[in-house]
């Protein structure tokens, strides 16, 4: 039980109202009138609390179409700006995020805030496995990484593809910050029989700038970044909680929770708030 005594839970819900918007922790100390100490605690529990729920209500899924991606952040300061003393330590420099989606009824059943490499994407795909009931279309980016992960973890059981974007050459590349204009796409079949109607990440994509627009730490071309790991993993958890079990998509009408059937109506705030006094 993680215990959150000096603030009224209506304080508590406002709070977590302003983070789950994309508000960053300065920004709400202001509109909310708490210290930082307390706004930061409050997102450090609650994310606590928000993960151990996701782990326990994500199983048994009968998913159809996955959509795996990662997602770049950094975390105490960018890789160039590092202090020697900290390089090579995970939670200084660059961090990514693996998601995956549902692509019919956008759920978010599995993330890892890890690092790129093929031991997190392997710990990523294994636990997305252990949450899916039948076997699945699952479709990520070019990364080689998941070839090897979906191999370990599935073996011949899934239907695999990769979509591997081509862009053109930009003589501009180095003045600007947006990729060079896509001119085309490959797709490779890397396992069993994948529709090619459906080989795609267009949804996770979405998802990605959903998470930028949602997460001041994501937010590109700013000063917003976490100083701690702890914090960056809290954030996600808080993230996607809000996401699958609070947010109405537009498309479904409803949650990504509710649309699966995991729930049967879709939370509050304070109903997300709620988890802190639970087991």
């Amino acid at each position: 039980m993680v215990s959150m005594n000096r603030l009224a839970p209506d304080r508590r819900a406002q709070i977590v109202s302003c983070l789950v918007e994309g508000m960053s922790i300065r920004a709400t100390v202001r509109v909310a009138g708490a210290a930082k100490n307390t706004v930061t605690k409050l997102l450090a529990d609650l994310g606590t609390a928000c993960a151990e729920y996701l782990d326990g209500a994500m199983t048994g899924l009968d998913s159809q179409r996955i959509e795996c991606d990662e997602i770049w952040a950094y975390c105490y300061a960018k890789a160039k700006n590092v202090p020697d003393e900290h390089k090579g330590t995970f939670g200084s420099g660059d961090v990514w995020t693996f998601t995956a989606i549902d692509a019919d009824t956008k759920l978010v059943p599995s993330f890892l805030v890890g690092e790129r490499t093929y031991e997190d994407a392997e710990l990523f795909i294994r636990d997305l496995a252990s949450r899916l009931r039948n076997r699945v279309q699952l479709s990520t980016d070019g990364y080689h990484a998941y070839v090897v992960a979906v191999e370990n973890t599935f073996g011949g059981e899934i239907d695999f593809a990769q979509l591997r974007k081509i862009y053109g050459i930009d003589p501009k590349a180095e003045s600007r910050y947006s990729p060079a204009k896509c001119i085309g796409m490959e797709k490779y079949v890397r396992s069993g029989d994948p529709d090619p109607r459906h080989i795609s990440t267009s949804y996770v994509e979405s998802e990605d700038l959903t998470m930028r627009m949602g997460m001041r730490r994501f937010t590109r071309l700013t000063n917003a970044f976490s100083k701690k790991i702890e914090n960056l993993t809290a954030a996600v958890a808080l993230h996607f909680a809000h996401y699958n079990l609070c947010r109405v998509h537009q498309s479904l009408k409803t949650t990504p929770a509710v649309a699966v059937g995991i729930e049967d109506h879709v939370w509050t705030i304070p109903e997300l708030v709620d988890l802190l006094d639970s087991n």
